[in-house]
Parts: structure tokens; sequence; C-alpha cells
């Protein structure tokens, strides 16, 4: 991989870390307008991981509610679907509000560890009736607003890990893939392992690759900002091992 990242592209990048580990969404909207400074001066490339945790919480050990709903029924997830839609709108237009001079954000949606089975059981929760029917619910709030922002991209790790979890190996199947049939979480229920940090590395590489502006840097102001979210720290694209978050990198020239 020696050549192929944004520390390459942009030689300049340093980073700046704003997560906080095993947040959700709740915790985002406080954090961004905490802890995020207007930058007039840049254009901002903002890579955005949020929600995951909302929904795996507290994985059945609570009653599910707003930010923890593990074990919701759909009519119960249904306002909380609403609410999220309302609260990521609201990110977004901090962050663009932050970025006067221009931004690009780069939007992650949230992968399913049953493989599409929801068959929690398997690694050893509570089987949650409605549990695929939310995670749909949420998905789909990315992919409506995704599409309704011009400077807002889809970046689909859902997709991407769809028969890389506990039934990899079975190839009867849906999401059975026969050229590498292999399992991309980590030991816990919910985090990848370092394959599947690196497919969501290469999700993210890939659609600023194929949606970015910053190909054309003399359109852009003299200073150039880079950032990226996620809720880990570390790496070039660091994503917290628990989901969910807002990381940035920065890079001036």
């Amino acid at each position: 991989m020696e050549g192929k990242c944004l520390s390459v592209v942009l030689p300049n990048l340093s980073s700046e870390n704003i997560s906080v580990s095993g947040s959700t969404s709740l915790h985002h909207v406080e954090h961004i307008n905490g802890r995020l400074a207007p930058y007039p001066e840049v254009c901002g490339l903002v890579v955005m991981t949020t929600c995951g945790n909302d929904i795996i919480h507290n994985y059945g050990w609570t009653p599910p509610s707003e930010g923890a709903m593990y074990n919701a029924t759909l009519a119960q997830a249904e306002s909380w679907i609403e609410n999220f839609e309302t609260r990521l709108n609201g990110m977004l237009d901090k962050i663009i509000e932050l970025f006067p001079g221009g931004r690009e954000v780069y939007l992650a949606d949230i992968y399913d560890p049953t493989d599409g089975v929801g068959d929690a059981l398997s690694f050893m929760l509570q089987h949650w009736e409605d549990g695929l029917a939310i995670h749909a619910g949420f998905n789909k709030v990315f992919e409506k607003v995704t599409a309704e922002r011009d400077n807002v991209f889809p970046v689909p790790p859902h997709a991407e890990f769809l028969g890389h979890r506990v039934h990899c190996a079975q190839f009867w199947r849906e999401h059975y893939h026969s050229d590498d049939p292999t399992y991309w979480f980590y030991t816990d229920v919910e985090d990848p392992n370092d394959h599947g940090y690196d497919v969501i590395r290469r999700a993210l590489l890939n659609a600023i690759t194929s949606s970015t502006q910053l190909r054309h840097l003399e359109e852009l102001p003299v200073n150039l900002d880079v950032w990226q979210g996620s809720d880990n720290s570390s790496r070039l694209f660091c994503f917290e091992r628990s989901s969910a978050a807002d990381i940035l990198l920065r890079s001036r020239k």
C-alpha cells in the first residue's frame, strides 16, 4: 500500500483527532458544537461515521432507549430514526458553517455484523426481532441525506462487509464471497479486525477518489485543510473499535 494514501497525495498532511471512543450520535452533536472552531480560509474534507453505537448499545443489558436501542421494536425506534435524521442534518449544517471556504463530507453508513441474517444469537447476543428493520431504517437516512446534499458523499461499509462476519464460510448464504470467504471482525461483537479496518480505509479512499474536487487544486483557496471523521486515533483513516464518531485530518500548504 506504499504511496496509496492521502499523505502522499497531500504531503503536508497532519492530523487532529477529536473523537470519543464508544460515542453515539447524541454525543457527536455536543462534540461538533463544542470542539470544532471555524476555518474560514480553508477548504475542508470531512470523513464521518456516526450512529453505529446508537443501534447496538447496550447489547440488551438495559431497556432500549434513544442512543442505546438494542432490542427495541420498530415502532419504538421510528421516532428515534426521525430524530437521528434531524440530528444528522444539524451536524452537517454545523460542519458546513465551519468551512465557509468550501467542504466535502464523506458519510459512511452502518455495517451489519449478522451478514444480513439478523441472528444476533450467533455471536452471543439476545435475539432481536426488529434489529434488521431498524438497521435498514438508519441506513435509509444516510442514503437520503447524501442524495439531498451536493457536497455530502456516501461511503458503503454496509455493502462491503456483507458476507464477512459469522457466516463468511457458509457457501449457501446470499452474501457468500467465494473469492474471499474471510472474517473481517475482531473477537468482540461489532468491531473490525485489521483487515476490516483496511476495507473501511479503502472504501473511504475510493469514495474520495471518485468524488473529490481536490485534484483541481488551482481552484481551491491557498490554505487546504483536510479533515477526517471517525472514532479512534492513530491511523490515516482511523476508526474507533466501537463504530461511530467524528475525527479530523488536517493539512496546510
